[in-house]
């Protein structure tokens, strides 16, 4: 456990290096993007860095407010610089899963929205495919899931609503949706997948995100190991 703390305080440090003065950076969620946090306020003390930042959740909200970070809302956002942020899955293509938690609208606005993605992970993240780990979280209008959920199972997926941390009610995303889990056949690549979940009516957003990283950065130990996507992809 302390070499996985480890790593990813490795890879926030080497993603906070990237960051330069008078950016705009998209603040992901979760422990890494904490760590990111962090060494960006420390940066800010002892080096006088000068940067804005918005935040992807009501978590890092707050944790940037905490450290001194000057924030702005996303509604003011029009673009950014960097969306730093962790991964569920990278697959070789530097396609992501995310969603294990429950702000996937704007992490995925964040992330169109950026000029670069840079990703943070450690080497048990890295997988073949999509999936290959972890159920798809696909987050559903409330009314709506039931409906999803057949479309999602007539072709071919599998899967429930997603339960709360203490497993009394359902998880609830930061405005209000409902989250299905959903497992599907092999016979989909993800980018058919990705246009398939796209398409669904009553589906507010879904953990694929493709073409969207432009650097992985992937902790190992006592080093960071940098994969930038191809310029053809």
């Amino acid at each position: 456990m302390t070499e996985v703390l480890n790593e990813k305080k490795s890879v926030a440090i080497h993603a906070a290096n990237l960051v330069e003065n008078g950016m705009i950076v998209g603040l992901g969620t979760g422990s890494t993007a904490n760590y990111f946090i962090e060494e960006l306020a420390r940066k800010k003390r002892e080096q006088g860095l000068k940067i804005t930042t918005v935040a992807s959740s009501v978590v890092s909200t707050i944790k940037a407010q905490k450290a001194g970070l000057e924030l702005m809302a996303i509604e003011h956002v029009t673009n950014l610089d960097l969306y730093v942020d962790g991964a569920d899955e990278v697959t070789p293509d530097l396609t992501l899963l995310k969603g294990r938690g429950f702000d996937l609208v704007k992490e995925k606005l964040l992330a169109k929205a950026c000029q670069k993605m840079i990703v943070m992970v450690d080497q048990s993240k890295l997988v073949d495919r999509i999936g290959q780990n972890f159920p798809i979280p696909v987050e559903v209008m409330p009314f709506a899931w039931q409906l999803v959920q057949k479309s999602l199972q007539d072709v071919g997926g599998h899967g429930e609503l997603r339960s709360n941390s203490s497993g009394d009610g359902l998880a609830i995303t930061s405005h209000g949706s409902l989250v299905l889990d959903m497992t599907f056949d092999d016979q989909y690549d993800v980018a058919n997948l990705n246009a398939l979940l796209n398409a669904i009516p009553g589906v507010v957003e879904h953990g694929i995100f493709e073409q969207l990283a432009s650097l992985v950065l992937i902790g190992s130990h006592d080093q960071v190991e940098q994969r930038w996507v191809k310029p053809d992809q």
